[in-house]
């Protein structure tokens, strides 16, 4: 099948390729409880050599850069909780973890989490982190930009492949809230 965006060798519909994904992400997909049918989330292959993002879009198509997002794991602390979210941003964007993201968690202070504990507690690959398979207690803060594009680029989990994945399914990921101006332009 050809991809929805993008210039892809291969795209396949998740269900179709749990194998290529990791536990927790062929979980998500498998038991996929959004309106978004879960074949419409693409798996996409990819070479870890293109990764970085300059690279990745100039090998896979330059419109990308305006159609893929990063999902960043951050740690909101207050009165010595410590709160673990996953937040999804335009990849042209930066996102805002001391004003909304600090606000949303209720936190005193909030910052990006450790790499160390951001693959821990997600079981994915630095570079690769999706919000699809996330501890099932964390929220998913999603930019509302990220929501209205017909399809996102998002990681699978690893730093091979990717997903292609409908807008509106981020509002439909357990424990999502969509807001505006998480992502702030760069």
């Amino acid at each position: 099948m050809d991809a929805p965006i993008g210039h892809f060798d291969e795209a396949t519909p998740a269900p179709d390729c749990l194998d290529e994904l990791i536990g927790p992400v062929a979980d998500a997909v498998r038991n996929w409880p959004g309106s978004v049918p879960a074949d419409q989330i693409i798996y996409v292959e990819t070479d870890p050599q293109w990764a970085d993002t300059a690279v990745f879009v100039e090998h896979y198509g330059r419109e990308l850069l305006e159609q893929s997002a990063n999902c960043v794991v951050v740690a909101g602390k207050r009165g010595g909780e410590t709160t673990l979210a996953a937040c999804v941003a335009l990849s042209t964007t930066r996102v805002d973890v001391n004003g909304v993201v600090r606000r949303q968690l209720g936190a005193r202070k909030a910052s990006f989490a450790a790499m160390d504990t951001a693959t821990g507690e997600t079981g994915m690959e630095y570079g690769g982190i999706t919000p699809l398979g996330l501890p099932g207690d964390w929220p998913v803060l999603v930019d509302s930009a990220v929501v209205d594009l017909p399809y996102v680029l998002v990681g699978s989990g690893r730093r091979r492949g990717k997903l292609l994945v409908p807008g509106e399914a981020f509002a439909e990921i357990p424990g999502a809230v969509v807001l505006e101006g998480l992502g702030v332009a760069v």
